[in-house]
């Protein structure tokens, strides 16, 4: 593809000229949302160790997408390290009982 500014050959997937700075057009694909926080919130109510890892991987990930979803990994953390206190808890009664 050439650019219609400054007429130089680009990349067909190119969001801006490189020479000339000018928009092509195209749109950037940047992914805008963040699974991993979201999955990491689930997880944390079946499985509270393997949601404790996904969230706090679904939080580092917030930084580049924006904050989106930040809170959903904050919880999924609160969530996982209150059901692992909990379950401690419970077998540590069972087992004294």
């Amino acid at each position: 593809m050439f650019c219609k500014n400054c007429g130089a050959e680009i990349d067909d997937k190119a969001v801006a000229c490189p020479h000339c700075g000018v928009a092509t057009g195209n749109l950037a694909t940047a992914s805008s949302s963040n699974g991993t926080a979201v999955a990491g919130l689930i997880f944390a109510f079946i499985f509270p160790l393997i949601g404790l890892i996904v969230s706090c991987v679904g939080l580092s990930k917030s930084k580049s997408c924006n904050g989106k979803g930040k809170g959903c990994a904050i919880a999924g953390i609160i969530i996982s390290i209150l059901e692992m206190i909990s379950g401690i808890g419970i077998i540590t009664w069972w087992f004294l009982a």
